[in-house]
């Protein structure tokens, strides 16, 4: 019974070998570790955004205004859903006047509203640089840390 178990003890041990030497040679073996997404086209960082323009952007937050008015980031503007029109006739000299490229957040790493807004802004406001910011809010609380 003790060589029997010897042996099956081997045989995992060789296997686990075998398997982490395919694992290595192999050219497209996945990682072993959470990997971040890569950034769409439309999207940006928040180290992206401190590179590339030092932090001087416009921000414009998606969020409804029960949770702009919580917290936001600070200088953001609201351009949201529910008062969409009325909010962009009150940043509208802001944001045609601009040389800042403009970053709009929503709530959560998966929310659509600021791809929604974008989408909606960008029709009606020619804006050359205009991004979501990957992760949203609580990217930026996570950053703030």
């Amino acid at each position: 019974m003790k060589q029997t178990l010897v042996q099956a003890l081997l045989l995992v041990l060789l296997a686990a070998l075998g398997a982490a030497a395919s694992y290595v040679a192999h050219p497209r073996a996945p990682a072993l570790y959470l990997t971040e997404e890569p950034l769409r086209d439309d999207e940006v960082g928040l180290k992206q955004i401190a590179e590339r323009w030092q932090g001087d952007v416009i921000w414009l937050d998606a969020r409804p205004k029960d949770q702009y008015e919580q917290a936001h980031i600070p200088g953001a503007l609201m351009l949201n859903e529910q008062g969409f029109d009325e909010q962009l006739l009150a940043i509208l000299d802001t944001l045609q006047t601009a040389t800042k490229p403009v970053i709009i957040y929503c709530g959560g790493e998966k929310c659509e509203a600021s791809r929604e807004m974008r989408e909606k802004l960008t029709q009606r406001v020619p804006i050359e640089d205009c991004y979501i910011l990957k992760g949203g809010w609580p990217a930026w609380q996570a950053a703030q840390k």
